[in-house]
């Protein structure tokens, strides 16, 4: 028997809240109304579900294989699924807007993220539609960025100083991991690959230059573009409840946790779709 989910929109732009499901006991129907639905709202919500996690390993990999971080620790004998543990490790790289992994040749397609423990107050998630922002560009700035690229570097969000830990071996282990994770160029325009549509793809958690302009030039066009970018008609709010679960295209969006509940403790389980190398079709 096929189950008709409730969609209820939050924004034009982005965000849809999915009920009517149990996350932990899907068909091949209920998959394809959550894959509709990702694509046309960008990022979805679950509330009240008591996601297992070899459910939500299952769930993510419906979308595709699943990326293993080369930072995050993650639960054990699961490397697919990460541990976001505010008492674990330093999350302030969170709080800066990014699209996740766009150090890597193909950034992830999406993420399945689970709240295990929320704090009494704080530590929302923000989430900014891509295709939004674009759409909402002047003509001319769009005809003049389709053709740009611009490099993303890990060091950004993962700095020697607040990652490299205290001993020769911790730092030893980061340096070996910007060996592995060197920066990359992305198109600053990039096509979605269902949908078609175009995306802006930039962000201040990654994105360090754009390649083709003069040092001073790309600056400006880059911060015109991270603020631009994340303006409040293109994003939403999220304020978590233990249970929660959150889908989102990484293709299409980026996102920033805050990180303003103190020493308060918040733990998010992450499982991340690998996706494919971004690119840009006239």
């Amino acid at each position: 028997m096929t189950t008709q989910l409730t969609i209820t929109p939050i924004k034009d732009t982005i965000g849809a809240i999915v009920s009517g499901v149990d996350l932990n006991h899907l068909n091949d129907e209920t998959l394809s109304q959550i894959k509709d639905a990702l694509l046309k709202h960008q990022v979805i919500f679950f509330r009240n579900q008591d996601l297992q996690t070899a459910s939500q390993v299952n769930l993510a990999k419906s979308f595709g294989s699943l990326h293993i971080h080369p930072v995050f620790p993650t639960v054990p004998n699961v490397p697919e699924v990460i541990v976001l543990d505010s008492h674990e490790t330093d999350l302030r790289d969170n709080e800066l807007w990014h699209t996740d992994v766009t150090f890597s040749k193909t950034p992830p397609l999406g993420c399945v993220l689970r709240a295990v423990k929320i704090p009494p107050s704080g530590g929302d998630t923000l989430w900014a539609s891509g295709t939004a922002a674009f759409e909402a560009l002047p003509s001319d700035i769009q005809n003049q960025i389709k053709g740009l690229t611009a490099l993303h570097d890990i060091r950004l969000s993962f700095p020697q100083e607040r990652f490299g830990g205290v001993s020769e071996e911790e730092q030893a282990r980061l340096e070996e991991i910007y060996r592995k994770n060197p920066p990359v160029t992305h198109p600053v325009v990039r096509t979605h690959p269902d949908t078609g549509k175009p995306i802006l793809f930039v962000s201040e958690g990654f994105t360090a230059k754009i390649n083709e302009l003069p040092e001073d030039e790309g600056k400006e066009l880059l911060d015109f573009l991270t603020q631009h970018a994340v303006k409040e008609e293109f994003h939403l709010r999220w304020a978590w409840q233990e249970g929660d679960v959150a889908i989102w295209d990484n293709r299409a969006t980026q996102h920033k946790a805050l990180f303003d509940y103190g020493d308060a403790h918040r733990i998010m389980h992450r499982a991340t779709v690998n996706g494919d190398e971004p690119y840009y079709a006239a």
